[in-house]
């Protein structure tokens, strides 16, 4: 449904290396930089963007799909390691449906950041 989404931070720099040790398990990576905006995404197309230039939003949901539960558990891992803190450790929330795996941590800017896996266990 989204082509792409943007999004204000307070520092380019800590949110480029956050997000770019974080996602790196689900295959994401710094795709180009233009302008002091950084833009993330999968095979060269840049669906993430985050830049300095107004006030940074807050308390944002970002949901990253994972293509297994093993890439949300390195994600929650290299986000906390990249200086995220525990929103939400790895786990099925049935609520949702009941292969719902998914994993929380929040980001530089407080941002709640998901990654999220549908399929069931192999």
């Amino acid at each position: 449904m989204l082509d792409h989404i943007g999004l204000n931070v307070s520092d380019a720099e800590a949110s480029k290396a956050f997000f770019s040790a974080a996602l790196a398990p689900l295959g994401v990576s710094v795709v180009m930089e233009e302008q002091g905006w950084v833009g993330l995404g999968k095979d060269g197309k840049p669906d993430f963007w985050f830049g300095v230039g107004g006030t940074p939003h807050a308390g944002m949901h970002l949901a990253f799909t994972a293509d297994n539960r093993a890439q949300v558990d390195a994600f929650y891992q290299a986000a906390l390691a990249a200086g995220g803190k525990d929103n939400g450790a790895p786990g099925i929330r049935a609520m949702y449906h009941p292969n719902y795996y998914g994993a929380f941590v929040l980001g530089p800017d407080g941002h709640n950041v998901e990654a999220v896996c549908h399929h069931p266990e192999p």
